[in-house]
């Protein structure tokens, strides 16, 4: 492991002024699961280490009834999944960052983390996308928000210039008649990579039997993780039933384009995105309000 500087700056303004300095050279360690693992095997040459944990801003972690969720870059999992209210008002979101490592890397990990290294199975991406969660970005030019869909340009790329950094997540208040749900597949029974993960998400209608709106996100089928707009058109509108949301999960399947490696075929992953989004939209209907009495 090739030696470098560490640094610990106390504001957002030293860290875009640091990034300014030092290029392509330096990375900013918020939970660094992932980062001490790529500098230690060698897969990332890295001169200035930036710790961004001591930082304000990336360390909020606030709920307002108006303004919604805050969730700093640098909140470790443990504290989103443990906090009462996001775990009541966001299950959706709790069930993916819950999913990312172990209960020890949980204490390190966090989301922001997560999101920033890009990974097309991420756990914590498709989540973020069906609940509309926006980035809020610094750099040397000012402030930016960015939704997290449009955050991700390759495995291992963000849009993120090099003097920008991710402050922190927002989620909006949940509305009447909203549910969300993420689950994914894996070959073992924890501490591994999805072969495919599904969220979803859906808003009905006071009488819960119509799709108002709906939102379909998908991981390790894309080189980003996929939103897939044609079911949120395919479902606006529609009367709850079965048959429509099996419509959306053979969307789903033509939608992607998975590649085949050591965890899954391509064939395999368009199945599993049929299957799992049926079931991220048949849990986010149940939590939005709608009791199926078909059988499913």
């Amino acid at each position: 492991m090739k030696a470098f500087t560490y640094v610990a700056p106390r504001s957002v303004a030293e860290v875009t002024t640091l990034l300014s300095q030092n290029g392509s050279q330096i990375k900013l360690l918020a939970g660094g699961t992932d980062l001490l693992t790529q500098i230690r095997e060698n897969r990332r040459t890295v001169d200035v280490v930036v710790d961004v944990k001591h930082i304000p801003e990336l360390n909020q972690l606030s709920f307002d009834p108006v303004q919604g969720l805050t969730i700093g870059a640098a909140v470790p999992c443990f504290k989103i999944w443990n906090n009462p209210t996001v775990a009541s008002l966001y299950p959706g979101l709790t069930e993916a960052v819950a999913l990312i490592g172990g209960i020890q890397i949980q204490g390190r990990a966090t989301l922001g983390g997560n999101l920033v290294n890009a990974s097309p199975a991420a756990d914590s991406i498709p989540a973020l996308i069906v609940h509309h969660a926006t980035c809020n970005i610094a750099g040397s030019h000012g402030i930016r928000s960015v939704p997290v869909e449009n955050f991700c340009r390759a495995p291992g790329q963000t849009i993120l210039q090099k003097d920008e950094l991710l402050v922190s997540l927002h989620l909006k208040p949940p509305v009447s008649g909203f549910g969300a749900h993420y689950l994914r597949f894996i070959p073992r029974n924890e501490m591994d990579i999805a072969v495919v993960g599904a969220g979803a998400s859906v808003t009905l209608d006071a009488a819960r039997t119509h799709f108002q709106s709906a939102r379909v996100a998908l991981g390790a089928v894309a080189p980003i993780p996929l939103l897939i707009p044609e079911i949120s058109a395919h479902l606006a509108g529609k009367a709850i039933s079965i048959d429509v949301i099996d419509e959306a999960a053979q969307i789903a399947a033509q939608a992607v384009t998975p590649i085949s490696d050591v965890r899954g075929t391509v064939e395999q992953r368009k199945h599993l995105a049929k299957v799992l989004t049926r079931r991220a939209l048949l849990g986010a209907c149940e939590r939005a309000g709608h009791h199926f009495e078909e059988n499913r």
